[in-house]
């Protein structure tokens, strides 16, 4: 058996073991209101290593596309603060999300290509052209699972340094969002009440604003002609 064969068998066991042990239950807001203080006294005893094993852990959530990230930014924002917390949970999900990335690329290529292979023609040509625009926009905009744009990424010709800023900048106003609302975590009755409406058009406006240079770019060369800016 293969390096590849056994990766992907560790990646499926450990996934299925989270189910297996019903992990998801210590990953909602009730759950968190409920051990907010045990996970208080934790941090102020052992700061660096807890900083460290929350990164790791949003690192592994992200990587496997686990749920519960939601919850875990709204622990870093009820840990750390709002700012720290933006800021761990913004490496954590950025590291999260090149891990899968990288694996789409390589371990994961063909299953990932013979799933989504068909559709992704059009995509790839836009991230080649204007990369870090469309990426903005994929990230900005809530409609978009983010496990998929992940996976879907790393099946294209997107540079891995055009990729790493785009999902950095891109995911920051939503992790401030959930962030902020941890640092007040008992004001908050449920997960929708963070992200409301006006939160939501404000992240599509945001993406929207993130393509007006492709789009520009699309309309001039239609306007000009098939032979503008060769």
């Amino acid at each position: 058996m293969n390096k590849k064969v056994v990766f992907i068998l560790f990646i499926v066991l450990v996934i299925v073991l989270f189910y297996i042990f019903h992990l998801e239950r210590y990953l909602t807001l009730e759950s968190l209101k409920a051990n907010k203080n045990s996970l208080l006294i934790a941090y102020f005893q052992h700061r660096l290593l807890f900083t460290a094993g929350f990164i790791a852990l949003y690192t592994l959530q992200t990587a496997l596309s686990l749920p519960g990230a939601a919850i875990l930014t709204l622990a870093g924002g009820a840990i750390f603060g709002a700012v720290m917390g933006t800021l761990w949970v913004n490496i954590g999900a950025t590291t999260g999300a090149v891990l899968a990335f990288v694996l789409a690329r390589t371990l994961l290529r063909d299953w990932v290509l013979k799933r989504f292979g068909p559709r992704m023609e059009a995509f790839d040509r836009g991230l080649v052209t204007d990369g870090l625009s469309y990426l903005l926009f994929l990230r900005l905009v809530p409609i978009f699972p983010f496990f998929l744009v992940n996976l879907a990424c790393g099946i294209t010709a997107l540079p891995l340094r055009i990729y790493i800023l785009g999902t950095m900048v891109g995911i920051l106003p939503g992790s401030f969002v959930y962030a902020n609302a941890g640092a007040s975590l008992a004001s908050i009755q449920s997960l929708s009440q963070v992200a409301g409406p006006r939160v939501l058009i404000s992240f599509g406006l945001l993406g929207i604003f993130a393509l007006i240079s492709p789009v520009y770019r699309i309309i001039t060369k239609r306007k000009n002609g098939p032979d503008a800016g060769a």
